[in-house]
């Protein structure tokens, strides 16, 4: 192949634009498709890869066995990182923490602003574990200094602006105002980590208090940090694990734990540990997050193997679509070849010629599907939520270019195959048909398999938007449509400004009223597990959610039997008093919510075993998403929190302003986030959303590229039988029995392709539904929805040919012919 083949092929695509022009979008819709869903898969698998030893380097995790399948956090007691160190197996071990909770990110003040920040306080070792070097300053001394401060490049841009952030000043606000100093600044992150951050400071830093400070250095409080272990290439991980365990059962929590509370146990252990490979730590979907320690981003590996399915397809199904418009011109241009056989063209430069003409077209596919993608990355990155700025690196784009050659590669065997078969007699003769036996039945199985991937996707596409749609909006139990939700700088119990702030606010009209909770009631962030046991020995596992005596009537929640928690009646932080709900006294052996009323029931924790007595059962609220079964649930007064439930009376709007507007009185130099009960509840199913919306995105373009091998087969078909419509015609066949004629043949491929792809749609659907302990009414609409929406696509697709062909007249037919 030579320059040459690749200046004729760019002239025979001159002369016919449209084709030309149709082809080569076509090719680079799916392209650009293609990139941006591999890419994202790629970034996705490449989470952590830039630590250093990753596949030696291990996260420590922990369980708290207070009952069986209790949740699996992260984190694990800080005290076991000098207990890691000491293990001969272990290379280094680090560990760090938030600088602050989750749920009320650090805020510095900078001259007159305020900037949030995501930073950590890392012990020693964290820059070795992570490889990072400093780019400007000292990295060791900073994370040493009290008043030292490490940015990363954008932190300190976002800052600082153009000046050199290094020796620049930040103020962390408070009663005692700290002046914190830039003195060392690092490199980004990449944005496929699990170790997010912004800032780094270390142990001795004015940004924890005293009792953290002390916390970190000897973890005798049992507080849990984010620990990294790196173990040496010959050691023996389950050694490693016990040894551990065998730390945590030896340390002071576990000893302090009452006799009750190891009775509860049933042989666990009260914290069982774990090491969890960092390279996979992307994909750990069991653990959870709290208010302290979010869970941050978490992938699905089910999910991305889908989306690595649907970017194929869509290949396949724009590369199946260029191959039947190269057919179609192959069969059209057959003349064309012969003439050239005649003139001494060898079958060589036949193939050569075609497969020029494929590679050209494919090049200029993949520019244009590059040149779509990086024009829809930001939108793709803001659907995906995730920070995908390098996507298109050059090792991207040499993938890209590779995958387009390979494309135009396979894609021009068969229409080569067609031009070498082509007979010049039989094309010079004027009986242009040189596609050989079986090529139609071929190009028919290739356009079904278009409709049928396009029905496929539209029907699960469907069903997974209307289940999503259906979880978003189903009642949780009350009317999260009024309420707003305020995470505080401190707890409500210990802050006198949270407290004011409250009870100001509360004043306000179109406040309806303001509680306390570890948590929205339409989130599970703070709720945590104990045992519940009657005197007469029945005991139960629950999950206790801490909530202030005005709790339920912010909700307006009624009781099934007895009474909730009322201001009037109760004061807050009482211990003595508990709220069920049914599946709770249930499981504590009480045949009915009335029985439960008044009756004693004692909490088994770690540390103690109160005795509460039980005064109400709660209707059932949905805290967790449904794809979680509801559990047993007690409520507890309890204060200790900085989450505001806040029910407005009439306009939410205004009522925020009135939030906001009271917050820069009592919080100047802390952050103001606020959220509608209604968002936190649609935030759980946010992937889902997503897929949708990408399932949705890739059917409009399958759903496209069938229409157009449906034009383009009806095209050729109308052409091919132009004699046998004459003849119909001329022995009395109406325009209706011609436009049927062409109609059925597209009704025939939209039947064969239902035939394959609504059973393979229905046990997908099926498959999805069943993470789902609640199913939308009426789901498999979704079915005979898909069929509808791609025979109307089909039927678009042949009507102008059907148009041509109901108008043919038979004597200019015949004259071409």
């Amino acid at each position: 192949m030579i320059f040459r083949d690749f200046r004729i092929g760019w002239r025979t695509l001159m002369q016919e634009p449209v084709y030309s022009l149709v082809a080569i979008a076509g090719l680079g819709i799916g392209l650009a498709v293609a990139v941006l869903l591999f890419g994202f898969v790629r970034h996705s698998t490449q989470y952590n890869v830039h630590i250093p030893n990753v596949e030696r380097t291990y996260i420590l995790k922990q369980q708290l066995n207070m009952h069986a399948g209790a949740p699996v956090y992260d984190t694990a007691p800080l005290m076991l990182r000098k207990a890691a160190l000491a293990l001969p197996g272990v290379e280094a071990a680090t560990a760090f923490v938030p600088a602050r909770p989750a749920v009320a990110p650090l805020a510095l003040r900078v001259n007159d602003r305020l900037v949030r920040l995501n930073a950590l306080l890392v012990m020693p070792g964290f820059t070795r574990m992570l490889g990072l070097r400093a780019l400007r300053g000292d990295l060791e001394h900073a994370l040493e200094a009290p008043e030292g401060l490490v940015l990363t490049e954008s932190a300190a841009q976002r800052m600082f602006g153009e000046q050199e952030a290094l020796g620049q000043t930040a103020v962390l606000a408070g009663p005692k105002p700290k002046q914190l100093r830039v003195m060392a600044v690092v490199r980004d992150q990449p944005a496929n980590t699990t170790i997010p951050f912004e800032a780094l400071a270390g142990s001795h830093t004015h940004l924890a208090d005293r009792v953290m400070q002390e916390e970190m250095q000897d973890g005798a409080r049992g507080w849990g940090g984010r620990i990294l272990v790196r173990v040496r290439q010959e050691a023996s991980l389950p050694a490693i694990v016990g040894a551990l365990q065998a730390a945590v059962e030896d340390s002071p929590m576990a000893r302090e734990m009452t006799p009750e509370a190891r009775q509860a146990l049933g042989g666990r252990h009260a914290i069982a540990v774990s090491l969890f490979p960092m390279r996979d730590a992307y994909f750990d979907d069991q653990v959870v997050g709290d208010q302290v320690w979010a869970r941050g981003d978490r992938g699905n590996p089910a999910a991305i193997a889908a989306l690595a399915a649907v970017a194929v397809l869509v290949l396949l199904l724009a590369s199946v679509n260029y191959v039947n418009l190269t057919v179609v011109r192959v069969i059209r241009r057959q003349r064309e070849i012969g003439v050239c056989k005649v003139l001494g063209a060898s079958t060589r430069q036949v193939v050569l010629q075609m497969l020029a003409e494929s590679l050209l077209v494919c090049l200029l596919a993949t520019v244009l599907g590059l040149v779509l993608a990086w024009l829809l990355l930001p939108a793709f990155s803001g659907l995906m939520q995730r920070d995908l700025a390098a996507l298109l690196s050059p090792v991207t784009v040499c993938y890209a270019l590779a995958l387009g050659l390979a494309i135009g590669f396979l894609t021009a065997l068969y229409p080569a195959w067609i031009a070498i078969r082509a007979r010049p007699a039989q094309a010079l003769g004027g009986r242009p048909d040189a596609e050989p036996v079986g090529g139609g039945y071929l190009r028919r199985a290739l356009t079904v398999f278009q409709m049928a991937s396009a029905m496929g996707l539209a029907a699960v596409a469907l069903a997974v938007a209307w289940q999503t749609q259906f979880a978003m909006t189903v009642s949780p139990g009350f009317d999260p449509a009024p309420i707003l939700i305020v995470n505080t700088p401190g707890p409500a119990r210990q802050d006198p400004d949270v407290r004011a702030f409250m009870a100001e606010l509360e004043a306000q009209p179109g406040i309806a009223g303001i509680a306390v909770s570890d948590d929205p009631a339409t989130a599970d962030q703070g709720m945590w597990s104990a045992t519940l046991r009657r005197p007469s020995g029945t005991n139960a596992a629950v999950a206790i959610k801490s909530v202030g005596n005005d709790f339920f009537r912010s909700y307006q929640i009624n009781p099934v039997a007895g009474r909730l928690f009322e201001r009037s009646r109760d004061k807050d932080d009482d211990p003595s008093l508990v709220v069920l709900n049914s599946l709770a006294a249930r499981a504590l052996g009480f045949a009915t919510d009335a029985e439960a009323i008044g009756q004693t029931v004692e909490m088994v924790t770690p540390e103690a075993t109160i005795r509460k007595q039980v005064i109400g059962i709660a209707p059932q609220i949905r805290y967790r998403s449904l794809r979680e079964q509801p559990g047993p649930l007690a409520y507890e007064l309890w204060t200790a929190s900085v989450t505001l439930n806040i029910r407005t009376s009439g306009d939410i709007r205004a009522a925020e302003l009135q939030v906001r507007q009271l917050w820069s009185k009592y919080f100047p130099d802390d952050m103001l986030e606020v959220r509608s009960a209604s968002q936190v509840m649609a935030d759980s199913y946010a992937e889902d959303a997503r897929m949708a919306k990408l399932l949705g995105l890739a059917t409009a373009i399958a759903l496209a590229i069938a229409a157009f091998g449906t034009y383009v087969l009806a095209a050729y078909a109308v052409q091919r039988r132009s004699k046998e419509i004459v003849l119909r015609k001329l022995h009395g066949a109406s325009p209706r029995d011609i436009g049927w004629l062409v109609a059925r043949e597209a009704g025939a491929l939209v039947l064969a392709a239902a035939v394959i792809a609504i059973p393979l749609a229905g046990v997908a659907i099926e498959r999805y539904l069943a993470g789902f302990v609640e199913r939308a009414p009426i789901a498999w609409w979704t079915l005979p929805g898909a069929l509808a929406a791609t025979a109307i696509v089909a039927a678009a697709a042949v009507a102008r040919h059907a148009w041509i062909a109901m108008c043919m007249h038979p004597a200019s037919a015949l004259q071409s012919a």
